[in-house]
């Protein structure tokens, strides 16, 4: 069985600047659903990690996120998808936390938690934290241009980095490549 690690806003959901607070602002982005199900078909385990520093900053509590997690599950299952974990950082960018992206903490305990290297294994986001926090485990780093991913991809990203529209796309491409 394969791995894929997805990031969660603006890549699985719509982003917001002023974050996603509740279930009701939870919306994923067309074929995001139907994409993470196709890959649980061609059987990747889908892991999703997140930076989530609302909860440091009090605008949701991590029962809230739970709930916001449970909205995605119960969508996803309606697609017949599934995702095997969430990983998240509930700390501030002034931290200095080990699990926030990008830095590598949240990699290397899924790494740890499943026994496996990460060496290659497809991780899509859409923001050059997401990009960074891949490539220090050597993943696969592949940017999607919705969410911030546009404007990640103006700024800058680092070589070797795949580029897709959306998740959809990127899935399709990663399937055709295993065909």
């Amino acid at each position: 069985m394969s791995l894929i690690i997805l990031d969660r806003d603006g890549v699985i959901n719509h982003d917001s600047d002023d974050f996603i607070k509740s279930p009701a602002e939870w919306e994923p982005i067309d074929g995001s659903l139907e994409a993470i199900a196709r890959l649980n078909y061609a059987g990747y385990r889908v892991v999703v990690i997140t930076n989530q520093s609302g909860i440091a900053r009090g605008l949701f509590d991590v029962d809230t996120l739970t709930k916001i997690h449970s909205k995605m599950r119960r969508m996803l299952a309606q697609v017949g998808g599934k995702i095997e974990a969430v990983l998240y950082c509930p700390h501030g960018p002034d931290d200095e936390c080990s699990c926030r992206k990008p830095q590598d903490g949240a990699y290397l305990e899924l790494s740890s938690r499943l026994r496996i290297d990460l060496k290659d294994v497809p991780a899509v986001g859409d923001s050059l934290r997401d990009l960074q926090a891949a490539q220090s485990v050597g993943a696969k780093a592949i940017l999607v241009k919705t969410g911030k991913g546009l404007n990640t991809l103006e700024g800058g990203i680092p070589e070797g980095v795949a580029v897709y529209d959306d998740l959809a796309a990127a899935v399709n491409s990663l399937l055709e490549a295993t065909d």
